[in-house]
């Protein structure tokens, strides 16, 4: 712990202490329910010491967004899955996506298709990628516009998956398109 650390907890005992000694003293005709309600405020207060605590954690969790850092670069934060996620905008539609860099290509799921206004129905089929499923059946597309903040990225190909997928994948194609990406202490960097 910091110095400034150990400073705010001893400030939050003496305060808990002060609060609490004064709720004794104005109590102690009814102790059992004062030591009820006692009991309730503890865990409420350890509660919020816990979420306070946690908060950078629980809002990289929550939101698992990426970062603009100051040189330009991109972090974007490990997921409590283990993965890291991304989301551009196709089209002007954000999309989801798991960054894999283990993939050749960038794969939308038929979901993610036609909400940037791909009809997979129409689509014709006839490439093929292995996956840890087995193998699945492709449609080329091409992607117009994709954005990530200030960058734009035009004319970018993809693939459609005709199988199940829970989440479009972004593969080489598109991080093919940045210098270098690093991966450590929890976040992934793209730099440009």
């Amino acid at each position: 712990m910091t110095n400034d650390q150990i400073m705010q907890l001893t400030y939050l005992v003496l305060l808990g202490a002060a609060i609490g000694g004064s709720a004794i003293v104005a109590g102690r005709s009814n102790m059992g329910k004062m030591a009820q309600q006692a009991a309730i405020w503890a865990l409420i207060f350890v509660g919020v010491i816990g979420a306070y605590g946690l908060w950078d954690d629980i809002n990289r969790d929550v939101t698992a967004r990426h970062d603009i850092l100051d040189d330009g670069r991109i972090s974007v934060p490990r997921s409590r899955d283990g993965h890291y996620y991304l989301t551009l905008e196709i089209n002007d539609v954000p999309v989801r996506f798991v960054i894999d860099t283990g993939a050749s290509q960038v794969v939308l799921t038929q979901a993610d298709a036609r909400r940037i206004g791909i009809d997979p129905e129409t689509l014709r089929y006839f490439g093929t990628a292995s996956t840890a499923n087995g193998v699945v059946r492709t449609a080329p597309v091409t992607l117009d516009e994709v954005r990530l903040a200030d960058l734009r990225d035009r004319d970018l190909p993809a693939v459609v998956n005709e199988g199940a997928m829970e989440d479009s994948l972004l593969g080489m194609t598109y991080l093919d398109r940045y210098n270098r990406i690093e991966i450590g202490g929890g976040e992934l960097v793209l730099t440009r």
